[in-house]
């Protein structure tokens, strides 16, 4: 998956950051610190949240698990606060809410 950045500038930065560490010129910690101040920060949703993002860009939630690599079932679970979305799902979640459903396309 791409990473997504904050802005133009921080990818920059964030790219010189990975390839000064890569040269092993900078610490894996400073470029955790990096990671944090560049990427997009994954934050939890509530079931409200993920039905209002997925009503937002007109999908079904047939479709909108298909986008997001999961079924339709869980998808209907996490609108229902059943379960919680985590781990790349979640990052994906982020990403559409910040960058649309075609972000994830």
């Amino acid at each position: 998956m791409t990473k997504r950045y904050k802005s133009e500038a921080l990818a920059a930065a964030h790219e010189t950051a990975l390839g000064l560490t890569e040269a092993g010129v900078m610490k894996k910690r400073t470029m955790r610190a990096f990671d944090e101040m560049c990427l997009t920060p994954v934050e939890e949703m509530r079931p409200q949240e993920i039905r209002e993002l997925r009503l937002r860009e007109h999908a079904s939630q047939a479709v909108f698990a298909r986008y997001l690599n999961v079924t339709t079932g869980l998808v209907s679970q996490w609108e229902r606060g059943e379960k919680r979305p985590r781990g790349a799902s979640l990052k994906l979640l982020t990403l559409v809410a910040k960058n649309g459903l075609s972000a994830v396309a």
